[in-house]
């Protein structure tokens, strides 16, 4: 299995968080006897829904548009016209 670099676990987090995500809390409670000393009497999980979270959802547009400009950047002349040609046909269609 390939390790994921920090770049791929960062997007990975922001984008659960800019979607949304449900997680899980456990409290446990615990009650003394003398007799028997401390133990477990109550654990309670609850189930918690955290909504989509619009800071996360800008960063990736952020992080998005920051990667095509770069890629841009790269671009020969003949890509770059290549590409307007492209695009010239996905919007004429």
């Amino acid at each position: 299995m390939k390790e994921k670099n920090i770049d791929d676990k960062i997007s990975e987090a922001l984008l659960t968080k800019a979607l949304g995500y449900e997680a899980s809390e456990e409290v446990f409670e615990y009650a003394y006897d003398e007799n028997m000393g401390e133990s477990l009497s109550k654990r309670k999980v609850t189930k918690k829904r955290m909504p989509p979270d619009i800071s996360a959802a800008k960063a990736i547009f952020d992080m998005f548009e920051k990667k095509m400009n770069a890629e841009i950047m790269d671009m020969s002349d003949e890509e770059l016209e290549e590409e307007k040609i492209k695009l010239e046909g996905e919007i004429y269609e």
